[in-house]
């Protein structure tokens, strides 16, 4: 099974309507006055990270993807559960869990340790206090919002080819927790961008049943001669989202295209309408 197939076949199991049919990157669950945000994501070495990457740099990133996917929903972060399996330098992954947990006031509320042979993998469970109900999700957009993205996209791929200028991009992403916070009482549709800009927003629009009008020329990349690449790369942790066009926006955004009436694709980037998301961007 590819992830998609499995994630149809987990669509089968009982699910808590909490899991918004899993076509969302976190569960959220009201219990009183406070409604919850969860998310889990994990890493494994080989394709998430190098099997000779400083552990410091893989525990940050492994906190942070985790923490970008409650930006998205306007999320304060109130501690994570962390799955962490024993091998080479763990000091230093406990230096980076450190470092992440302290910069985004994330602390440990507990978690597991195991010991494994062969390539290791690890796990997080962050867990947040949504700032506004209903809580954003990627399946709101609306035909005439405005599609926005807060920056541009490619600096992790050019920092994952050793551009000097982009490395902390690819190895210490930075969740945009305050813009995602400003943003949830404005934006009709919301989410990160980890596996592409393209891959992305497709999804957004097969969730809220309308199609995605891209204008190229708009879009923020880190490196205009490599703008395919940029688009279609990930890691980049921004946050893609929809408002309405007279949405006065708290936060410096990039305005990148319209949603439009669902017709033959559900993302069109300029002239070109893209029906196949095997092509858009990164997929397991």
């Amino acid at each position: 099974m590819n992830e998609a197939d499995f994630i149809v076949a987990l669509r089968a199991l009982p699910l808590h309507p909490g899991a918004r049919g899993l076509q969302d990157d976190c569960a959220v669950i009201t219990i009183g006055s406070e409604t919850l945000v969860i998310t889990h994501d994990m890493m494994a070495e080989g394709t998430h990270f190098r099997a000779d990457a400083d552990m410091a740099d893989v525990a940050w990133k492994l906190v942070t993807t985790n923490l970008s996917d409650l930006a998205a929903k306007g999320a304060k972060p109130l501690g994570v559960l962390l799955g962490h399996v024993l091998g080479r330098d763990d000091a230093r992954f406990l230096e980076g869990l450190h470092d992440a947990l302290t910069t985004f006031d994330a602390p440990l509320l507990g978690g597991d340790t195991v010991a494994a042979q062969g390539p290791r993998s690890f796990g997080l469970t962050a867990i947040g206090r949504a700032t506004h109900t209903p809580v954003p999700a990627r399946s709101g957009a609306q035909v005439g919002d405005h599609i926005y993205s807060t920056g541009a996209v490619g600096r992790a791929m050019l920092g994952f080819g050793g551009d000097p200028d982009h490395q902390a991009a690819f190895h210490r992403p930075i969740p945009r927790l305050a813009e995602g916070i400003a943003l949830a009482p404005l934006v009709t549709a919301m989410m990160d961008v980890s596996d592409g800009l393209l891959l992305d927003a497709f999804r957004m629009a097969e969730a809220s049943g309308v199609t995605l009008a891209l204008e190229p020329q708009a879009i923020p990349v880190a490196d205009p001669a490599r703008f395919g690449e940029c688009v279609r790369w990930g890691d980049d942790y921004e946050l893609l989202f929809t408002a309405p066009k007279a949405a006065v926006l708290p936060v410096a955004t990039h305005r990148i295209g319209t949603v439009v009436p669902c017709g033959p694709a559900p993302l069109v980037l300029g002239d070109t309408p893209l029906t196949d998301p095997a092509s858009l961007g990164y997929r397991h």
